[in-house]
């Protein structure tokens, strides 16, 4: 559902790069809400669409912010065979900017991207 309403949210844009980009890292932060966040937890999907940027922000119940896009943090590289660990990465190597903030009731993990329109 996240992939498609960014499929729908850019389907303007002349970027198909930008587009498959968006696609990727919004389902990579959905799927690090579904997998850390208690089972039955509220998870909303914002997406603002800016004359050149696109910010995507998903949201969950649990504050615990994901230590990886913390300033500071290390940057542990995951192995060949590591099944986790790369959607974060992906997340901070791939956007303009990304980051979290705490909610009234949790947490917001973001991104954004420079988009074509």
């Amino acid at each position: 559902m996240a992939r498609a309403a960014i499929r729908a949210a850019l389907a303007g844009s002349d970027d198909p790069a930008g587009r498959d980009t968006a696609e990727l890292l919004t389902a990579e932060l959905v799927a690090n809400a579904v997998r850390h966040t208690p089972g039955g937890s509220r998870i909303e999907l914002v997406v603002e669409l800016l004359p050149k940027q696109c910010r995507v922000e998903v949201r969950d119940a649990d504050p615990e912010p994901p230590a990886a896009l913390s300033p500071h943090a290390p940057r542990p590289e995951p192995g060949p065979w590591q099944e986790h660990g790369r959607g974060l990465l992906l997340i901070r190597s791939l956007s303009a900017e990304c980051g979290h903030l705490l909610t009234a009731w949790g947490k917001g993990v973001w991104f954004s991207l420079t988009v074509r329109n």
